[in-house]
């Protein structure tokens, strides 16, 4: 293997860099050519890559986003836009792809691999935790910590004014961000997709809740079966007559920031091991991470499998709520 290309694909994490900067530098140590594609599957089709360096990864550890650039390709999906995209790897002498990014990256890596039969690693790139085969994907510690720290800045200035808030998290379908920032920062309540959420219910337990409180915080995954955290409020503030009643969307402030320690260092391994199992001949193979160890799955697996929140922890919820 002589020459290794290397991606980021879909929403951004904080961590790509870091990812990247490991690849590199290891493809580097081995004397491989680490070759960095722009902005994902639409930069392989359009034929923007280029030969990386130490010095293009030098002080990017600590830097959000990715310095490759990402984006969603519609073209990609259509048997023209992968061919093109075939035949710039075929050019190009590439013999061995890494892609950074989620579940649809990881379709998207495994139709290719298909396609041109070459080796391709996953690496787990998204905040939202929603990939199986590993405990933590990259960005998703970074993504947490800033949620928490903006749901303990509301909650300051939903005391002051006797607020209930609700505050919308993202993770697509998932409720990793929602149920451990709601443990992490104190709120009352979370309501996330892994469970059905009964609006009587939920109007019931603020009324309890609210009762001797200066405030009531309800974390609200973005996919939710009742809505976002807008939907909630207009379904639940009718039934709250005298409750000063608020929504707060954190939106993509949870993408950015710089990433923190365990996602740097979770990410630097997850790089170099990713370039050290293409030497080795490994294939379709995605690094995932268990306890403290690096581990491997079929990508096909994190493709067609789904990771599932903790659900016990929503009981550990229910037990501070009545204290």
């Amino acid at each position: 293997m002589k020459k290794i290309a290397l991606m980021t694909s879909g929403g951004d994490s904080p961590g790509m860099n870091a990812c990247i900067r490991a690849i590199v530098k290891t493809a580097i140590h081995h004397k491989v050519i680490p070759f960095g594609i722009y902005d994902g599957f639409q930069g392989m089709i359009e034929g923007r890559g280029f030969e990386m360096s130490y010095t293009d990864v030098d002080n990017i550890i600590y830097t959000g986003g990715t310095i490759l650039g990402t984006a969603r390709s519609e073209e990609f999906k259509t048997e023209a836009g992968r061919k093109k995209a075939v035949n710039y790897l075929k050019q190009e002498n590439i013999d061995g792809l890494v892609v950074i990014g989620g579940d649809g990256s990881f379709m998207g890596a495994h139709v290719l691999g298909e396609d041109m039969d070459i080796p391709i690693i996953g690496l787990p790139g998204t905040i939202d935790n929603d990939i199986f085969g590993t405990d933590h994907t990259i960005g998703y510690d970074t993504a947490l910590n800033t949620v928490m720290e903006a749901i303990d800045k509301i909650r300051d200035t939903a005391s002051s004014h006797h607020r209930v808030f609700f505050i919308e998290v993202m993770g697509r379908n998932a409720g990793f961000i929602a149920l451990n920032s709601a443990i992490a920062s104190g709120a009352e309540s979370v309501l996330i997709p892994e469970e059905v959420t009964d609006i009587n219910v939920l109007v019931e337990q603020i009324k309890t809740q609210n009762k001797g409180r200066r405030s009531t915080i309800v974390v609200v995954a973005e996919g939710d079966d009742q809505g976002g955290a807008k939907d909630i409020t207009e379904k639940v503030t009718p039934h709250l007559p005298g409750y000063n009643v608020r929504y707060s969307i954190l939106g993509h402030l949870q993408r950015g920031g710089r990433p923190s320690a365990t996602d740097r260092i979770i990410a630097t391994r997850m790089g170099a091991h990713s370039v050290e199992l293409l030497l080795e001949g490994k294939s379709n193979l995605m690094v995932g991470i268990y306890g403290d160890k690096l581990a491997t799955c079929p990508i096909y697996d994190s493709i067609n499998k789904h990771a599932v929140p903790e659900l016990s922890k929503l009981d550990l919820l229910k037990k501070l709520r009545t204290q």
